[in-house]
């Protein structure tokens, strides 16, 4: 187990939930809003919201698996550390998808924090929401989950 989860479990801020799987749906409608929102945002010249919402759906996407695990986070840097520990280093989601999670969390944080953000960066956190979602999706279903249900 990779030190940060063993950290954060030990301090509280991952906690085992088995009810959390029964807010899978709901997170991935959160996800599916956000990253529409994303898009929108983009679309309309936007660039600021559109990166805070697509870090959001990834965000969200990122707590239904979690949650697939009978787990609950209490920060940030604790439900990326879990998706590190419980699903890239079990070999069950590829590396670039943390690391997709990670630039576009930096890019939320400059754009909320600091007013620094570009349209670059925002068609690059929207795309990133667009395949963690799928992403999350694909492997909720492989675990028996349905997050495809009328959750929006």
């Amino acid at each position: 187990m990779n030190r940060d989860f063993e950290k954060c479990l030990a301090s509280n801020r991952i906690v085992k939930q088995e009810h959390a799987v029964h807010l899978i749906p709901a997170e991935i409608g959160s996800a599916r809003n956000d990253l529409r929102w994303a898009e929108a945002s983009f679309e309309s010249g936007n660039p600021k919201w559109a990166t805070i919402q697509a870090y959001y759906g990834i965000f969200h996407a990122a707590r239904a698996l979690l949650f697939s695990q009978g787990y609950r986070e209490k920060s940030h840097f604790c439900l990326k550390a879990a998706i590190q520990a419980l699903f890239v280093d079990e070999g069950v989601l590829a590396q670039e998808y943390l690391d997709d999670f990670d630039t576009t969390m930096l890019l939320r944080e400059t754009a909320d924090y600091r007013s620094d953000f570009s349209r670059d960066g925002a068609e690059s956190a929207v795309e990133a929401a667009r395949r963690f979602l799928g992403k999350a999706e694909e492997l909720l279903v492989q675990q028996s989950f349905d997050p495809i249900g009328d959750v929006d």
